[in-house]
């Protein structure tokens, strides 16, 4: 007999849960807040593309040097790419056509072998020229207002192994970057 009144009596107070009556009326409105003074701007947290150029001399130490902009801030997991406007095509109707590499590119030369490289930290990205020959001995086809698109892409992108880093179209097309938005930079 316990067993059967402490069913009906759980049957019964899930009844009276369940149960809704009419809504109450609504509360008085709030007060209106103080307007705040306006933030700062915000840091880029998704992938973006920079595009540099410079030349190649003694110098510089045969180093291109880029420091990344206040507004970018690069992380650990994310991804920096770096290529190389390598040559110039048309297109069907004559128009240019940049073609791009990824680097590190070598080439063989008469000297020796040439290796444009790079490398980056959270805060910049280095462009140098590595050889097994005197650098000084370079024609300035090699050397002078060289041009280089550095992207940065969020983690989400670079380890998913689905993106063909080696293609820069792919990868403006995989930030949502279009060539107008590419920031471009002279350096001395």
């Amino acid at each position: 007999m316990k067993k059967m009144s402490l069913f009906f009596s759980a049957l019964a107070v899930i009844f009276m849960i369940s149960c809704e009556g009419p809504a109450g009326p609504p509360g008085p409105p709030g007060f209106d807040g103080f307007d705040g003074l306006d933030g700062l701007d915000g840091v880029n947290i998704l992938g973006t593309v920079f595009e540099i150029e410079g030349s190649f001399n003694q110098a510089n130490e045969y180093t291109l040097f880029y420091e990344f902009p206040t507004t970018v801030e690069v992380f650990e997991s994310d991804v920096v790419l770096v290529y190389i406007l390598w040559d110039q095509a048309e297109d069907g109707n004559g128009d240019p056509v940049d073609i791009w590499r990824l680097l590190p590119q070598t080439r063989l030369l008469d000297q020796g072998i040439l290796q444009y490289n790079f490398d980056h930290t959270f805060f910049d990205v280095s462009v140098f020229l590595e050889s097994d020959f005197d650098l000084g001995t370079l024609q300035t086809g090699d050397t002078d207002n060289q041009v280089f698109r550095i992207a940065v892409l969020p983690a989400a992108y670079g380890t998913t192994g689905k993106l063909d880093t080696s293609n820069i179209d792919a990868v403006m097309r995989a930030l949502n970057v279009s060539e107008n938005e590419v920031q471009r930079v002279i350096l001395n």
